[in-house]
């Protein structure tokens, strides 16, 4: 079975990669698609989130990564998967999560979207998060894989 996992990933986080792992022993095959969002302004380049995510993720069996641009339904669709796979944190997330997954079906109703809770340890994070604290000189090893870290301190120390 096939999930697919979109979102921006900018940056990874420990949080993602945990949903990541669990999707895979869950599912099988974990395709991770990175949106390309004209509209947003990301902190990482599309290649570069890839990037990450490849390096993060060549350990798990059955990850693939992508871009995508446009509809997650179109996405699955054209990668034959077969649900999406999306994370909770906290109730804030399930009511915007819960739209989302709504929106989605009344677009192509092939697709359930599968609610994974995250990890009570990784409950804080997001990728917002991650890059306030690393504008700020604070310390974010415990949220990021090394190598991203390094990319985030790069940037906020140029």
């Amino acid at each position: 079975m096939k999930a697919l996992y979109p979102g921006s990933f900018d940056p990874l986080t420990f949080g993602h990669l945990d949903l990541i792992q669990r999707g895979s022993d869950l599912f099988g095959e974990v395709l991770i698609a990175v949106l390309e969002n004209p509209s947003k302004k990301a902190t990482f380049s599309c290649e570069r989130r890839l990037e990450h995510i490849k390096n993060a993720t060549r350990d798990i069996p059955g990850c693939r990564t992508i871009a995508f641009k446009g509809l997650t339904v179109d996405c699955a669709r054209e990668h034959n998967a077969d649900l999406i796979l999306r994370g909770l944190r906290a109730m804030s997330d399930f009511e915007y999560e819960l739209q989302v997954a709504h929106t989605n079906r009344s677009l192509n109703n092939q697709y359930e979207t599968i609610f994974l809770a995250t990890e009570t340890h990784h409950s804080f994070l997001s990728s917002s998060v991650v890059k306030e604290v690393a504008r700020f000189g604070g310390e974010i090893r415990h949220m990021v894989p090394e190598f991203i870290a390094k990319d985030l301190i790069a940037l906020n120390t140029n």
